[in-house]
């Protein structure tokens, strides 16, 4: 059998979607679903502006950490911590028993330590100049 390759830097909606259902269903056979939910925190000052937030989502048992900011005012005053908390809390109610998040800023790191995870893996120079570090903890009711 023969193949064409394609390689591409904008792809089309419905080939992204094909791959990603496809991945989906080999997975499920594979190890079952990952009943894969979404899930963020926004917090607000008092204006109504968002002035934090988390992002991830919930598959097989563990919490994923995509996207934590906290504005400049925002920062240094244990609020990275209160959001990992809250996600923390959701993902236990979801049945998580674990959770994980990567950065390569030193001061978000020591945040993460701060709030009981562990390292796991580094890649160096991911930017360049920076390690990227990832990191896990274990959830428990």
């Amino acid at each position: 059998m023969s193949f064409a390759f394609e390689v591409t830097g904008a792809p089309k909606p419905d080939d992204f979607a094909h791959l990603r259902e496809a991945l989906s269903a080999f997975n499920e056979v594979d190890v079952g679903p990952a009943e894969k939910r979404a899930l963020a925190i926004f917090m607000c000052d008092y204006s109504g502006a968002i002035a934090g937030g988390l992002s991830g989502y919930t598959a097989w048992g563990w919490l994923y950490v995509q996207w934590l900011w906290l504005s400049e005012d925002a920062r240094g005053q244990g609020l990275a911590g209160e959001l990992l908390s809250r996600a923390e809390a959701e993902a236990l109610a979801r049945g998580c028993h674990g959770a994980w998040i990567d950065t390569f800023s030193s001061h978000a790191l020591n945040a993460y330590r701060k709030a009981g995870y562990i390292p796991f893996g580094t890649l160096d120079d991911f930017p360049k100049g920076r390690t990227r570090t990832f990191l896990q903890k274990r959830l428990e009711g």
